[in-house]
């Protein structure tokens, strides 16, 4: 494997992208039976190239108005078409088998994202030779796995990714028995038809998914109308038992990502690339938060130009 590391004091040199002022079109398309509901952007006035396209997604619980949108107009600023969508079972596109919503599936969301690449490349404004993935947060592991043995997609991208393994599962959500807990807390939900909880509350509550205050739960970042902010009980054991840091092995494609160590889980990073043998660009910024990457201005622009110099080869 080969990694090449950027210092921040480069990548603030670098940053120079503006928001792109973009024209949009929703595409709908099917996948496993459901109909998915997306959106292309493009550089405003666009004369009818094909461009190089980005299909973008983002964290756990998102909708494609969130952190999908920030860095669409950021690709599109470096001369990218971009799309984002709704995965099954969130915001605007269909349900999952059994009617089921807001469960948080990776098996699910890794179909979702293969479809979308699918359909991006055959649109008439995209150059079906220069498709990328880009995945934020959770989404990372999801875009590895959908990438992974895809010839349609030509490299892939990953910004402040969650890529973890049981080590790291366990680490994070109270050890074994409190992984065993919540497994069987996904379970009893599954059997009775799922049981739907807030995503995001104040700092300290109760029966919420993340009681962490900041960016879902701020009426001027995430908590925007188009975001359900609910989460179903019955998705935990499919998280729980996803381990994305172990699927290195998986993947062949030139790979970027852009992290910190004050955002959340770097040592999936770690793990990640020490299986990987690829080739991977690394760049660690300073002091950024999970949540800086999702809309913070310096911090988007940084990443979002770290991700264009990336795909652009």
């Amino acid at each position: 494997m080969t990694i090449r590391s950027v210092t921040t004091a480069a990548l603030l040199m670098a940053s120079t992208s503006a928001i792109a002022q973009v024209e949009t079109r929703t595409i709908t398309f099917e996948n496993e039976g459901a109909i998915l509901s997306g959106t292309l952007y493009l550089p405003e006035e666009h004369d009818g190239t094909a461009l190089p396209a980005v299909v973008v997604t983002g964290a756990w619980t998102s909708v494609e108005e969130q952190m999908p949108s920030v860095y669409a107009h950021q690709m599109v600023a470096h001369g990218f078409a971009a799309f984002t969508f709704d995965f099954r079972g969130w915001g605007k596109s269909g349900d999952l088998p059994k009617n089921t919503r807001f469960v948080e599936s990776p098996a699910a969301k890794t179909s979702d994202i293969r479809a979308a690449f699918d359909v991006v490349a055959t649109l008439p404004e995209v150059d079906a030779t220069q498709i990328h993935g880009l995945g934020i947060c959770a989404s990372a592991g999801y875009m590895v796995d959908a990438v992974s043995g895809n010839g349609t997609v030509k490299s892939i991208g990953l910004v402040a990714p969650w890529l973890q393994n049981a080590d790291l599962v366990e680490a994070v959500y109270g050890g074994a028995d409190g992984v065993g807990a919540l497994i069987e807390v996904s379970r009893n939900a599954e059997a009775n038809g799922g049981k739907i909880i807030p995503a995001a509350g104040p700092e300290g509550a109760e029966g919420v998914l993340m009681p962490i205050g900041g960016y879902y739960y701020e009426q001027d970042r995430g908590a925007i109308p188009a975001y359900d902010n609910k989460w179903n009980q019955a998705g935990w054991e499919g998280w729980l038992t996803y381990y994305p840091a172990d699927h290195a092995g998986r993947l062949t494609h030139p790979l970027a990502i852009v992290h910190s160590e004050a955002a959340a889980i770097p040592q999936g990073v770690k793990a990640f690339l020490s299986g990987f043998a690829g080739e991977a660009t690394l760049q660690m910024l300073e002091d950024v938060t999970q949540f800086d990457f999702y809309d913070n201005p310096e911090d988007v622009t940084r990443a979002a130009d770290a991700m264009a110099e990336h795909f652009r080869g």
